[in-house]
């Protein structure tokens, strides 16, 4: 699938990696068809992608494992939310994250409260808000990305 994107131009999407939200995105109902967008050229994954729209080129939200930024994120999920996606084994799911990301860095933020589930098995996803009362809608991430990198560089 060739689809239009503002931040990286005309991108082509083999079919067997479309993820398809059958609910859309919260605030994005009807969009349906997305795409992960990273850089490719990096040895590992690098740790923030895009969850490009396939239907609107102006969508594209940044995503990035929770893991990544709070080890010990653990959502709880109803199990009869994850029906409409399959119903997935733990092992099939893959969880990412919306992100924020401001001019000023120091304010980025990741949304905790509502999680991205993806079925790796049939590439159904959706978003969902979690019964974890502690978890915000606005985790402040730029001190978790600054000791990564401190980290990195004493290696």
């Amino acid at each position: 699938m060739v689809a239009e994107t503002k931040f990286f131009g005309t991108i082509d999407i083999e079919d067997d990696k479309i993820i398809e939200f059958p609910m859309g995105i919260i605030g994005f109902e009807s969009l349906k068809k997305f795409a992960l967008i990273y850089d490719k050229d990096k040895d590992d994954r690098s740790s923030i992608s895009w969850l490009q729209s396939m239907e609107e080129p102006l969508m594209a939200l940044p995503v990035v494992n929770p893991a990544d930024i709070k080890v010990e994120y653990a959502p709880i999920i109803e199990d009869e939310l994850t029906k409409t996606i399959g119903d997935p084994a733990d092992e099939d799911i893959l969880i990412f994250v919306t992100m924020s990301i401001p001019t000023d860095i120091t304010k980025m933020t990741a949304n905790l409260k509502a999680p991205i589930i993806i079925n790796t098995k049939n590439r159904q996803a959706m978003q969902v808000i979690v019964e974890n009362e502690d978890y915000a809608i606005k985790y402040n991430v730029y001190e978790v990305y600054e000791a990564l990198k401190k980290l990195e560089e004493s290696e």
